[in-house]
Formats: C-alpha cells, sequence, structure tokens
C-alpha cells in the first residue's frame, strides 16, 4: 500500500537543518498524495484547494509556491501517479528482453501475465491514484484526457512489444485490447472493487492466448 499524505516523507518538528530542496521536494509530495486521495471523497470538481491543504499538512502559500492552479496540481498528480504505474510494468517486463526463451510463445504469455498482474496489483496498491487517471482525469478538461489516450498508447506499445505484433492488423488488435482493459478496470475502480479487478487477469490472459497470430506472431493460434 501506498503512504497516505500526511505521512509521505514528513519533516521533523522544529529546527531540522533540511536543504531547502528536500523540504520542497517533501511538501510537493504530499501535495500530489493529497490532491488523489481528496478527490476519492469529493471527485475532482468538488475537491478544493482548502481540501488538499488540510491533507497534506502545508499553507496556501507553499501550494501557490508550486502550483498555479488546482488544475495544474492536478496534472502534476497525474504525471506522478503515471511514472509509478509505467515503471512497475517496465520492471517486471524488462527482464524478458535479455532471456533467450526455448519457448517464444510460453515466454510470451509468461510475460503478458507479469504485465497484466502488476497493473492490476498496482491499481489496488494505490487506488486513489488510480481513480485519479482513470476516472476524475475526465472531469478535468481536454489536455488532461489527451494525456490519458497517451497513457493508453504506452500501454499499447508494451502490449505490442510483449507479442511481437508487427502488422497494422496487429497492432489494432493490440489497441483494442488496451482500450478494453481500460475501460473495464475503469468501471472497477469507480465501483470500488478490488477483487473484481484482480479476477481480470486471468480471463485476460486467456482472451490473448485463444486470440493467437491476431495480436502478435508470439502467440500461435489454439
Amino acid at each position: 500500500m501506498t503512504e497516505s499524505a500526511t505521512s509521505a516523507r514528513q519533516l521533523p518538528r522544529g529546527r531540522h537543518g533540511l536543504p531547502r530542496e528536500q523540504v520542497v521536494a517533501s511538501q510537493r509530495e504530499r501535495i500530489l498524495i493529497a490532491m488523489a486521495e481528496a478527490m476519492t471523497e469529493n471527485g475532482y470538481v468538488g475537491t478544493s484547494v482548502a481540501a488538499i491543504l488540510k491533507r497534506a499538512g502545508v499553507s496556501r502559500e507553499t501550494f501557490y509556491e508550486q502550483f498555479r492552479s488546482k488544475e495544474a496540481c492536478f496534472e502534476a498528480a497525474f504525471e506522478r501517479a503515471v511514472q509509478n504505474l509505467l515503471g512497475r510494468m517496465q520492471e517486471v517486463a524488462g527482464d524478458a528482453d535479455a532471456a533467450v526463451a526455448a519457448d517464444l510463445e510460453q515466454d510470451s504469455i509468461a510475460r503478458m501475465d507479469r504485465i497484466f498482474d502488476a497493473y492490476l496489483q498496482h491499481m489496488v496498491d494505490d487506488p486513489a491514484s488510480a481513480r485519479l487517471f482513470l476516472v476524475e482525469v475526465y472531469a478535468v478538461g481536454p489536455a488532461a484526457i489527451s494525456r490519458r489516450m497517451k497513457l493508453q498508447e504506452l500501454f499499447v506499445g508494451l502490449i505490442a512489444d510483449t507479442l511481437d505484433a508487427r502488422t497494422a492488423e496487429q497492432r489494432f488488435a493490440c489497441q483494442t485490447l488496451a482500450a478494453a482493459i481500460g475501460a473495464m478496470v475503469t468501471g472497477r475502480i469507480a465501483a470500488d472493487d478490488m477483487a473484481g479487478l484482480l479476477a481480470l487477469r486471468k480471463p485476460l490472459l486467456e482472451l490473448v492466448r485463444r486470440g493467437g497470430e491476431l495480436y502478435g506472431f508470439a502467440v500461435q493460434s489454439n
């Protein structure tokens, strides 16, 4: 589980002698976590800067030293959430590039299983951030939605590389798969259905297996 805004990198009380950069970084981290946490209760529209300040334990002056507006704070919180998610998925997928598998299909399916597991488990471990970039993003505006679409394309690329999608048709199938996953995950996050979220892993993997070369040359049709 992730830290809450009140506990994340909490600075010692009183005179601590910490460098200015460390203080600012700690405050920024708490603000970004607080943004995500506050929206789980009231959504983006209903979340005020005051609510964020209360959770983060910082002053209004500190907030506006780092962010020009609530929307700018959301953008930064979104980027933080995306980088955390991508880092987790890339970590589990990265080792396979150096491995030489005797069975390419078996290796690709195993990699997809690790990617799905990392993706879904990350949502469960950090539901506030998941809700931020899957649900609340649509209330912020076109720029935020555009960032959401770019994130999905990165997910498409990871799937396509893993399954060795080479043709335009295979790439489109991977895009369709990523879009379907996004829609199903978003619904479960909105409903706070974490058990249902994790239950997606096995049927998604079986879908890829049955799809075979529809998705990429690394998977053979049965």
